[in-house]
């Protein structure tokens, strides 16, 4: 049976991506055991990331070659989102790549969400699966504007 993580890494594939970054390929996943699934090295190297760090990265990468978005997403079930820590982390991490980096928390569910909400860093985005139409954004006034 998946575990809860895998579900959420499933959901995130199916769900996250064909809404908000359609178009975008899975170049890199994880699962809870830290077994790796995807990891499109070709894209890696394109982007200038060093595949040797895999075991550093968020669980689910996405890229948008289009537009040229690279976007690093945490599924949270049990460890933590993407935290100021975390963020600085990543910063450093994907730094050589040229590509705009989103940074994405998704969670299976809202009261998961609730946990975690403290930890995440601003200028992230959090996703949550029961809620798959809606993201929230860390972004302060960047979304401000009459609806």
């Amino acid at each position: 049976m998946p575990s809860k993580h895998n579900k959420l890494e499933v959901a995130i594939a199916e769900d996250f991506g064909p809404r908000f970054a359609p178009g975008a390929k899975l170049i890199y996943i994880d699962d809870t055991a830290k077994k790796t699934l995807v990891l499109e090295e070709a894209a890696f190297a394109k982007l200038g990331i060093p595949v040797s760090e895999h075991g550093k990265f968020p669980d689910v990468i996405l890229y948008d070659s289009k537009q040229k978005w690279l976007f690093l997403i945490e599924a949270v079930t049990a460890h933590g989102p993407i935290s100021p820590k975390r963020h600085i982390e990543l910063e450093k991490l994907f730094g050589k790549c040229k590509a705009g980096k989103i940074y994405v928390t998704a969670f299976l569910d809202f009261a998961t969400y609730k946990k975690y909400a403290s930890d995440i860093a601003w200028e992230a985005e959090v996703w949550i699966a029961e809620m798959p139409s809606h993201m929230i954004h860390f972004n302060g006034d960047k979304f401000l504007r009459p609806r």
